[in-house]
């Protein structure tokens, strides 16, 4: 399917690897140009010469880290006419409640909740002006369900949800279509750590705690980052104008519901 964004300009965050790296593949493969941003420089670069050498489009990196002002103005600067954004960001540490005190939850709220916050509200006046634009923030599936140890998770991301639902709404009229993508488990540096986390928890080993963690997921396996990025492709596509203010699932089924 032709998405109809060729020759588009994207930021795509925390893009070297992971999920990132794989809403960043699907949309070079449908023709767009690429701002990547991610905290090492050489992953970074690493990424970006693989997508250059396989879909020729434009890509340029600017190593920094999202959640600070200092790094989102290079990055907004590196391309200050985007016509999509890619929120992304690592997730704070699991834990229990009593672990966290104001400084763990101020981190977790700016790189989880105000760094998209402030993105979005810098990038939508050009979009609004140029009448077309996609900004696709990739939270988490805690949002529809939460998960206990990650309680600094599902906090800051139900804030930017709560934002998302209703500026999605104010600024459809000028052609801007903002939706969250929500992950379940992933194959990803994300899901080991986790997994690693759960491996300490349980005294069992990591491969394991993988195993179990499989098992309990209805499709039997952890997710692909492309199959993720692809489905984030789409929502930044021409076909997706109808698409406001959505939470689109990608869990595997482990969110049991009639309705999501």
């Amino acid at each position: 399917m032709d998405l109809g964004i060729k020759g588009r300009k994207a930021i795509v965050c925390a893009s070297s690897k992971g999920l990132g790296r794989g809403c960043a593949i699907k949309l070079a493969e449908a023709g767009v140009d690429l701002t990547l941003n991610a905290r090492s420089a050489g992953p970074l670069e690493e990424t970006a010469q693989y997508i250059r050498d396989t879909f020729g489009v434009n890509v340029q990196t600017v190593a920094v880290d999202i959640t600070t002002e200092e790094g989102r103005n290079k990055v907004l600067a590196a391309c200050p006419d985007a016509d999509i954004l890619v929120n992304n960001a690592g997730g704070p540490p699991p834990g229990v409640w009593s672990d966290w005190g104001q400084a763990e939850w101020q981190a977790a709220i700016q790189s989880n909740m105000l760094t998209p916050i402030l993105l979005a509200t810098a990038i939508l006046p050009g979009m609004i002006s140029r009448k077309w634009g996609r900004i696709v923030n990739i939270t988490s599936g805690s949002v529809k369900s939460p998960i206990a140890q990650l309680g600094l998770s599902n906090a800051a991301r139900a804030g930017l949800t709560g934002f998302v639902a209703g500026t999605a709404r104010q600024v459809a009229k000028d052609g801007v279509v903002m939706n969250n993508l929500l992950p379940g488990q992933h194959d990803t540096d994300r899901i080991g750590a986790l997994m690693g986390n759960r491996a300490k928890t349980e005294n069992i080993t990591l491969d394991e705690a993988r195993a179990r963690a499989q098992a309990a997921l209805p499709t039997g396996k952890f997710g692909d980052p492309l199959d993720f990025g692809a489905t984030c492709a789409f929502m930044c596509s021409e076909h997706a104008s109808f698409m406001i203010g959505q939470n689109v699932l990608l869990d595997g089924g482990a969110f049991n519901s009639t309705m999501g």
